[in-house]
């Protein structure tokens, strides 16, 4: 069987934006998670992974970590579930950018990202090509697009060195971007890639009050579909307020998520690539109605377009469960 996906998730603040480690990170997430998920009709997980967790800083392998990716690979096996494994936070990248990453500035940098997948290779390979795909980087952001086709370009080499076959999940450039796609240029000939993007718009719906950006200050009532700020309340909010949130304002339903891929659309057909939404989704503090709304469209569009996909995220503030191991309402909008 090839390396074939259609629908999964994200398995967040494991082996990636997580402090835990020892028993806490043995016991976040096991071989029961897995066959949950599998129990769901989910077909492929998406396991993010940073360098600081299984890397030391002189580029030896963390042992403990790479045993819990393996034994997360082999539950996912078991569980007939295909996996993959993306590079998602690097010590000298990480996608909420301030200045321009050393990644895209600093040759040796450039050369340690290919020798982190060089080494990962070597450690996976053994693994069927059938069952687990890399994804390079998780929502490169370079100032220039040609500094990370350039960056890719090295890292692909590094894995085709020893791994001909196998699938290479590549994404846009700007956070993997829809928009973005325009500047990406895949290596030619090379049938084995998948491009890759995220969608997340409007963040007035998707991240709405989420505390780690700057519009979610706004703790107004929200909508969807239409305009997410009514133009009632949008009259009673403060200037400064208007200036913050204006972009993220405007008329947004299906239609309007169909046109955002125009461009993934467009690549993929120009390359016959596989094509793959590897994160979305809508933080539950957004109101219940429009969480289920957004994410059926949205579920519509990737479906009407054969786009596989793996929403963000498993138990996190945007996951199919909570906290408490309850089903959310992403379970019913997506799966059901």
């Amino acid at each position: 069987m090839p390396f074939d996906i259609h629908r999964g998730t994200n398995v967040s603040h494991w082996l990636s934006q997580s402090k835990a480690r020892g028993p806490e990170r043995r016991a976040h997430f096991t071989r029961t998670d897995v066959q949950r998920l599998a129990g769901l009709g989910l077909d492929h997980l998406r396991i993010p992974i940073d360098e600081e967790q299984m890397w030391t800083e002189r580029g030896q392998r963390e042992n403990e970590a790479f045993d819990l990716l393996d034994a997360a690979l082999d539950w996912c096996k078991e569980a007939g579930l295909r996996a993959v494994v993306d590079l998602h936070i690097l010590r000298t990248h990480s996608f909420p950018a301030g200045e321009e990453p050393r990644l895209f500035t600093d040759s040796a940098e450039e050369g340690r990202f290919a020798g982190l997948w060089q080494d990962l290779s070597a450690h996976l390979k053994r693994r069927s090509n059938d069952l687990v795909a890399y994804e390079l980087l998780n929502e490169p952001v370079a100032a220039d697009p040609a500094d990370w086709n350039r960056v890719a370009r090295a890292a692909v080499e590094a894995v085709r060195r020893l791994e001909p076959e196998r699938k290479i999940v590549l994404g846009s450039n700007r956070w993997n971007s829809a928009a973005a796609f325009w500047d990406l240029e895949p290596p030619q000939g090379d049938p084995h890639l998948v491009l890759a993007f995220h969608y997340y718009r409007p963040m007035l719906i998707t991240h709405c009050r989420a505390s780690w950006v700057p519009l979610g200050k706004y703790d107004g009532p929200v909508h969807y579909p239409g305009q997410p700020i009514g133009p009632h309340d949008w009259e009673k909010l403060p200037g400064e307020m208007k200036t913050l949130l204006a972009a993220e304002n405007a008329f947004h339903n299906a239609s309007v998520m169909e046109r955002d891929l125009a461009a993934p659309l467009a690549v993929r057909k120009g390359m016959h690539l596989g094509l793959y939404c590897g994160e979305f989704g809508v933080i539950r503090s957004a109101p219940e109605a429009v969480r289920k709304a957004w994410l059926r469209d949205f579920r519509s569009v990737l479906a009407k377009h054969g786009i596989a996909w793996a929403n963000w995220d498993y138990k996190g503030a945007f996951g199919l469960f909570d906290e408490k191991g309850r089903p959310t309402a992403v379970v019913e909008a997506l799966l059901k």
